[in-house]
């Protein structure tokens, strides 16, 4: 008698998904590999406040309002809030089609597009909805393995496709899609205020100081306020033209990816289907619009069962084996399902098995129940739909 022993391993699914992410704290993170202009991001943001606080708001609290540092910690951590928010969420990423959906998804495509002539180029694998009178063409993705929804796209940097996909920010370490874009946008802004506010009040300083003991001897006092000035002035420009940029595209109710290709736009005079024709409609169905839910389930629980025979067995299996050494091997296949797609040359043929068996012209007498090497015979049955 022989005992196995059946143990079952729990894994999260974020350990088994694809695509080249990473995961922190136990899946709830979810970030892509590059990250090291993040961490870029994260020292500018927090060196430039950390020094405006120790240089300009002391002096500030007590010569103008005790107000400016207040405001200053709120936008501060209203700031990194949407970082953090943007950076650490799932993007809208879509998951990838499992192996017998995606083989299903091959033969219906080579099914509609029918046999092409050795040498000629396959057509595109697309399909065509309608989307408020507009005629939108899906693209099938060969690595998902899926035809995305409109406006999605694969991003080649974290290998995944992305709904709503409007580009690959590495500055927050993460794509920016249809999860995160509003809180992209938000820290977008937010940054641009805090530059702006930190920027204007490390003027107002010099010049407060500076009448009183002079410009060099306040430059010599505050070290620190130099350094302020020079970092906000050069990214006073890029963040506040990123802002404005994104601005102008939600107005359009358009994604940086649309922009750029031109999807929207040239000779083909193509009109956005998910435009309102209104500044105010378009900016709060991305701003204020509901918030998706992930469809990745990266927390998910999955059992997976692995055997391990004990010693008894193990010597029994090596007992069976030596005394039997043809060993025969079965290998059993689910047929195919047809479809309306399916050529009639494809279709499996139900008629089939019977011919072949009794076109047979030999039959095998079936063991006797009592035989200790009889098989109970397989039954198939066939249920019609």
């Amino acid at each position: 008698m022989s005992a196995v022993m059946i143990t079952r391993k729990v894994t999260r699914k974020w350990e088994k998904l694809p695509g080249k992410n990473t995961f922190c704290c136990d899946g709830r993170v979810m970030m892509a590999r590059q990250k090291g202009v993040f961490y870029l991001t994260l020292f500018l943001i927090i060196g430039t406040c950390s020094l405006f606080f120790a240089f300009e708001c002391p002096y500030l609290a007590v010569h103008l309002s005790p107000a400016i540092p207040v405001f200053a910690v709120l936008l501060f951590v209203f700031v990194m809030a949407m970082l953090l928010r943007t950076s650490f969420s799932d993007p809208g990423v879509l998951p990838r089609a499992l192996p017998e959906e995606a083989n299903f998804i091959e033969m219906e495509i080579e099914a509609a597009n029918g046999n092409v002539l050795a040498g000629q180029r396959p057509p595109p694998r697309i399909k065509n909805v309608q989307i408020n009178n507009q005629i939108v063409k899906l693209k099938y993705c060969y690595t998902c393995k899926i035809f995305r929804p409109p406006r999605a796209s694969h991003c080649s940097i974290c290998d995944n496709c992305v709904d709503r996909f409007d580009h690959h920010c590495p500055w927050v370490g993460n794509c920016v899609g249809k999860r995160n874009y509003r809180y992209f946008y938000l820290f977008t802004l937010s940054l641009s205020l805090l530059t702006i506010y930190i920027f204007a009040f490390d003027i107002v300083h010099v010049v407060l100081r500076s009448v009183d003991s002079g410009f060099v001897n306040t430059i010599k006092e505050t070290p620190g306020t130099v350094l302020e000035v020079l970092v906000c002035f050069f990214t006073l420009w890029s963040v506040v033209g990123l802002t404005g940029f994104h601005t102008y595209l939600i107005s359009l109710n358009q994604t940086t990816n649309e922009d750029i290709k031109g999807s929207w736009s040239g000779k083909n005079r193509v009109q956005n289907p998910y435009s309102h024709k209104n500044i105010i409609e378009n900016c709060c169905e991305v701003l204020c619009g509901p918030t998706y839910p992930s469809v990745l389930d990266r927390r998910g629980v999955m059992l997976e069962d692995s055997t391990s025979p004990t010693s008894s067995d193990a010597s029994a299996a090596s007992t069976h084996k030596s005394s039997n050494p043809v060993s025969q091997t079965t290998k059993s296949s689910a047929p195919l399902i047809p479809n309306e797609h399916t050529p009639d040359e494809a279709k499996p043929s139900i008629g089939a098995g019977t011919q072949k068996s009794t076109s047979s012209p030999k039959e095998e007498k079936p063991p006797s129940p009592t035989s200790p090497n009889a098989v109970a015979p397989a039954v198939i049955k066939e249920s019609a739909h």
